[in-house]
C-alpha cells in the first residue's frame, strides 16, 4: 500500500480559534502533519485529531502541544485507523497568528 496526500494547505492561525483543517470520511489510516517553521518564542500551538467513534459525535483521540521555536519543525500525529469520519484541527493560543503548512496523508 502507498501513502497519498488526502488534503493539504496553509492555515493562518487566529489566536484562540480552533481551525478545522480537514474532515475526511473515507475509512482508512491517516497521519496529520504540520510544519511549525514559523513559530517563535512566545507562540503556543495545539494540534488535535478527533474520531466519530459512535458515528455521530466527535471524540478527541490525540492532541499535541508545542511552544516556542521548535528544533524539529515537522510535527505528525500517530497513524489513526478511522472507520467513519475524522477531523483534524489547529489552534494557536498564544503569540502572533502564524502560517502553518499542513497535510493529511492516508493509506
Amino acid at each position: 500500500m502507498t501513502w497519498t496526500v488526502d488534503s493539504s494547505g496553509t492555515q493562518t492561525a487566529t489566536i484562540n480559534t480552533e481551525h478545522s483543517l480537514a474532515t475526511p470520511t473515507t475509512a482508512a489510516t491517516y497521519v496529520f502533519s504540520v510544519d511549525t517553521v514559523n513559530m517563535v518564542n512566545g507562540d503556543l500551538l495545539e494540534l488535535r485529531c478527533y474520531d466519530k467513534v459512535d458515528g455521530t459525535n466527535y471524540a478527541q483521540m490525540w492532541k499535541g502541544t508545542y511552544q516556542h521555536v521548535q528544533i524539529n519543525n515537522a510535527k505528525a500525529s500517530p497513524p489513526m485507523a478511522v472507520t467513519t469520519q475524522v477531523k483534524f484541527t489547529l489552534k494557536q493560543t498564544a503569540g502572533t497568528g502564524r502560517n502553518f503548512p499542513w497535510s493529511v496523508r492516508r493509506i
